[in-house]
């Protein structure tokens, strides 16, 4: 396992910046392009079956919670393969198929012929791509930069998602609320395009070694490094509660606003833009704070109880204070994507990052496609306020598992 770093080295020579790196500065504007694609997507996606096909809370539950189940069926293999193939080939290949399955939907739309059904499997095929698209830019990073700049790129990479939570829920928002979600969606699908042309120009990376390990055993091994462990377990426990409560919230806030509160599209994009706020806030505060209080404390610390006051929300004043609350509890999650992602790159070899972020995103999404499902049927047999303030109350309790590990201990970091 690799060591911490010593403080003192760590100060002395500081870690190198990933902006010389031609490779990494087309990869960040390929990742700026397909933030935007994923952002704006997941506003008019639920937005389009809710105006144009009537459907009701189960249905949007269905869809968020299939825009993530591919994670559980393929993502635990999906590492084994990126660990086996030339990865730039698998982020260009992700990037187009999304472009051709966003751009079915507007297509459809045009002729009258869209239905919740081809919603359904648009939003299961595109997240079978983003699986392979999640874990190959995490796997390919190291490679791209060594490992003494990751915490430098993730923060620039995180700072980038944020930035992409705000312009591109913000603008799906108001995509959606001034040229309807059909036009969001093919915005949506020239970016996913736009992205694969620009991993073209990342150098190919060399070809991993020919394995003839049976597949299952590359996976058990995966899973094993992580689960096994108590670092790396604390973490995949910590985001997969942090995720879990945040997918029973984001799934129902469509509802609350469009339905129950009569607030617009524009509205909702303006929430999740304040989320991406506190997103771009706390991945840019990580490596500031985590020098002033040691790596381990800055993990654990929480900030997450205040998704308790998203339930609150009203047309007046509670919507300003479930607002601020969102933001805030953004702000850790922010903060930990930097640190924990760096971490466990650093603690895992190099010919098994494909399998630990594979067994990672299928912890961790697969907690999203169990909490948008959750939320879907908790509305459905109880209150739409029920299902929020259970959401909620999960991920308060996020940094428990944090706490009760060796990560709390950790001074320093990668």
């Amino acid at each position: 396992m690799p060591a911490a770093l010593n403080p003192a080295t760590t100060s002395s020579h500081p870690a190198p910046t990933p902006w010389r790196s031609k490779d990494f500065r087309t990869l960040f504007t390929a990742s700026t392009l397909n933030q935007f694609a994923t952002n704006t997507g997941q506003v008019a996606v639920p937005l389009l079956a809710l105006t144009s096909l009537d459907a009701g809370a189960a249905q949007i539950g269905a869809l968020a919670a299939l825009a993530t189940a591919a994670f559980l069926l393929i993502g635990l293999p999906a590492g084994a393969w990126v660990d086996r193939l030339r990865t730039r080939r698998v982020l260009i290949a992700a990037d187009l198929t999304r472009a051709a399955l966003h751009a079915s939907l507007p297509l459809a739309w045009w002729l009258d012929g869209l239905t919740l059904a081809q919603l359904y499997a648009v939003v299961l095929a595109s997240g079978c791509a983003t699986v392979f698209s999640e874990v190959g830019s995490q796997s390919v990073l190291p490679r791209l930069i060594g490992r003494a700049g990751l915490v430098r790129a993730n923060a620039a990479l995180v700072t980038l998602m944020a930035v992409a939570n705000i312009a591109g829920r913000g603008a799906g928002g108001a995509l959606v609320a001034a040229l309807t979600a059909p036009v969001a969606l093919a915005c949506s699908a020239a970016a996913y395009l736009a992205s694969a042309l620009r991993l073209v120009r990342i150098r190919p990376t060399p070809a991993p070694p020919r394995d003839r390990t049976p597949l299952v055993a590359q996976i058990r091994e995966g899973v094993r490094h992580v689960l096994g462990h108590p670092e790396l377990r604390a973490l995949a426990l910590n985001s997969a509660l942090s995720n879990l409560g945040s997918a029973v919230v984001n799934t129902m806030l469509p509802v609350l606003f469009v339905r129950e509160l009569g607030l617009s599209a524009a509205a909702l994009g303006l929430f999740w833009a304040a989320g991406g706020a506190g997103l771009l806030l706390g991945a840019r505060l990580a490596r500031p704070f985590a020098a002033r209080v040691g790596y381990g404390r800055a993990l654990v610390l929480s900030l997450t109880p205040a998704t308790l006051l998203v339930p609150l929300m009203d047309r007046g004043w509670g919507l300003w204070v479930a607002g601020a609350g969102w933001l805030l509890a953004m702000m850790k999650v922010g903060a930990n994507n930097v640190l924990g992602v760096s971490l466990r790159q650093h603690l895992t070899p190099e010919a098994l990052l494909g399998r630990m972020n594979a067994t990672f995103r299928f912890l961790l999404t697969g907690a999203l496609a169990l909490g948008a499902a959750a939320s879907g049927l908790l509305t459905e047999l109880t209150t739409l306020h029920t299902a929020l303030w259970t959401g909620a109350t999960v991920m308060a309790l996020s940094w428990i598992p944090l706490s009760l590990s060796p990560v709390r201990r950790r001074v320093a970091g990668p």
